[in-house]
């Protein structure tokens, strides 16, 4: 049986128009198809290991313990898969520019997509700013090393070279971006296994320097593996989510990707296992060397990188060279993500415009295949990272914070729930589950599992909001932890009410499931496929095995 290594239906394909916006065949002059595999999975690496996991993890294990730390990762981790998995699905068959918003304008409703959409959108233009001020306060490592509050050099001359280099990365186009990512994703994947490394040494008591010995399971049994309680438990969470936020770009870099039926598949499955394994390894390990009541944890946020749990497990061993190295790797990362800021608004808010749903001039698109129009405000409201150098910019800015604050959550349940509503417009169509692209592991089983825990968590979130750790129930602190949600309704109910579209939820029976796909003789792919599935059956147990999982 003949292998197939290359697509009949590649990137040359051209796709006759369609009146519908939000199918791929308008885009085929506009987004260029220039992303490989190896971009595709760096980019969500890239744009999930930041300083969520490398800082924001200190105060997760200072509120909620070791043990809570490890089962949320885990729980939030199994979610991604779930949702990453049904995310694969439907850009595998449909390849679309601002996919998450498209599946929900589809599958579940036009203003849930447009809500869906300006959250995403809006969630990314607002982290650009903050990545930058984070990345600039990273420096003060260096140049304010005791913590004096006063550094030598102004965050505010960081925060203007680092908006300088994003903007460079941009003017390459989506290549120049994917390479970029490429690079920095690979250095925070040799960093992450090196810090593992060195974590199973520090704990078995291997290093020289390091007056404990040998740890073990120490700090798990004082101070203990849990703390706070079930509120120290919930709070975790919110940490968790937006550690692993931006797992879902491999989807929203579909578009222009060039091989999606290959490619997309390959990237949801192998960036959610490295992922998981990254974070849930190495936080284990952070439980074991660094004590949960360690008073620097506390300060752990944003880019309070003196104060992150893994810079702080080398200083506790007594290692000297480590804190800095790490402090780098840290602001590569960082770096990383406001990279992948810029690539995730000016992508959704093009294919918003391009759709209706935004001004018609952000649909534009050059010949490299930027969106530039978009890409030049996207940038201007990274100025908004200025504002931190004011007496009261931190108050501004966690306002402006809030707004994306439960952002993942409902991009990743929208995700799971219009797949849960394609595969019943695809088996209403007579089709089966063989004649798809890429069919999700769990199919809508996990589809459910998926959503239900999305809901859990803005659940667990909205607890711990109502009722802080340490405090009494206060209205400001409360928005500033669930402003996100108001905002989506607003959004919601504005559509309804401009557009007087009162009904909701969309007609499945009226959905041509042929619309959006890339694919142009489907019985041509549908023998590809036929033929493919052939050659696999004749494969030994473990090579399906792993092909099924990785």
């Amino acid at each position: 049986m003949a292998t197939y290594d290359k697509e009949k239906y590649d990137s040359e394909t051209t796709v006759p128009a369609s009146p519908i916006g939000d199918i791929e065949s308008g885009e085929t002059d506009k987004l260029h198809r220039a992303l490989k595999g190896r971009h595709m999975q760096m980019i969500a690496i890239g744009g999930s290991i930041g300083a969520g996991l490398f800082v924001g993890s200190g105060s997760a294990l200072s509120s909620g313990g070791p043990g809570s730390l490890v089962i949320d990762f885990l729980i939030i981790g199994f979610m991604l898969l779930l949702t990453v998995n049904a995310m694969g699905e439907l850009a595998a068959i449909y390849p679309v520019a601002g996919s998450f918003y498209n599946y929900s304008i589809r599958f579940i409703d036009p203003a849930w997509g447009f809500a869906m959409g300006w959250n995403y959108a809006m969630n990314w233009l607002i982290v650009l700013p903050f990545e930058l001020t984070t990345a600039g306060i990273t420096i003060a490592f260096w140049t304010d090393p005791n913590d004096t509050g006063h550094p030598s050099i102004s965050v505010g001359v960081w925060i203007t070279i680092f908006l300088v280099m994003v903007t460079a990365i941009n003017f390459f186009g989506v290549k120049g971006y994917g390479e970029v990512e490429f690079v920095l994703g690979l250095i925070k994947v040799v960093a992450i296994i090196g810090f593992i490394i060195l974590g199973i040494i520090i704990d078995c008591g291997g290093v020289p320097t390091d007056t404990r010995g040998y740890i073990g399971a120490k700090y798990w049994h004082n101070p203990g593996a849990f703390r706070n309680g079930f509120k120290g438990f919930c709070s975790v969470f919110v940490t968790a989510s937006f550690a692993f936020g931006g797992t879902e770009l491999v989807g929203l870099a579909a578009a222009e990707a060039d091989n999606p039926r290959k490619t997309i598949p390959k990237a949801t499955k192998q960036v959610f296992w490295r992922i998981s394994l990254f974070y849930v390894i190495s936080l284990f390990l952070l439980g074991l060397i660094v004590p949960s009541d360690n008073e620097s944890l506390s300060s752990a946020s944003g880019g309070n990188t003196r104060y992150s749990p893994f810079v702080l497990s080398f200083r506790l061993a007594g290692i000297k060279v480590l804190p800095s190295i790490f402090n780098a790797v840290i602001t590569l990362s960082v770096i990383s993500v406001a990279n992948s800021c810029t690539f995730a608004s000016t992508r959704t808010v093009q294919a918003l415009c391009a759709r209706g749903m935004g001004p018609s001039w952000g649909a534009k698109v050059d010949k490299k295949g930027r969106p530039w129009v978009i890409l030049i405000f996207a940038l201007s409201i990274g100025g908004l990272a200025y504002i931190n150098l004011a007496s009261s910019g931190s108050t501004i800015f966690t306002w402006l914070l809030s707004i994306s604050g439960l952002s993942n959550f409902f991009t990743w349940g929208s995700i799971c729930f219009a797949h849960i509503q394609f595969r019943r417009v695809w088996k209403m169509n007579g089709r089966t589950i063989d004649q798809l692209p890429f069919a999700a592991m769990f199919g809508t089983t996990g589809s459910w599992i998926g959503l239900g825990l999305n809901i859990l968590c803005l659940i667990a979130q909205f607890y711990v909001a109502l009722f802080p750790i340490g405090g009494k129930p206060d209205a400001m602190a409360f928005f500033e932890s669930y402003l996100a949600a108001p905002i989506v309704i607003l959004f919601f109910i504005g559509y309804k009410l401009y557009y007087k579209q009162w009904s909701l939820g969309v007609d499945l029976k009226a959905i041509n499931v042929d619309e959006g796909r890339r694919e142009i003789d489907l019985v041509a792919f549908n023998e590809e496929m036929a033929a493919e599935k052939a050659e696999k059956a004749t494969w030994p147990a473990w090579k399906r095995y792993w092909d099924f999982w990785f």
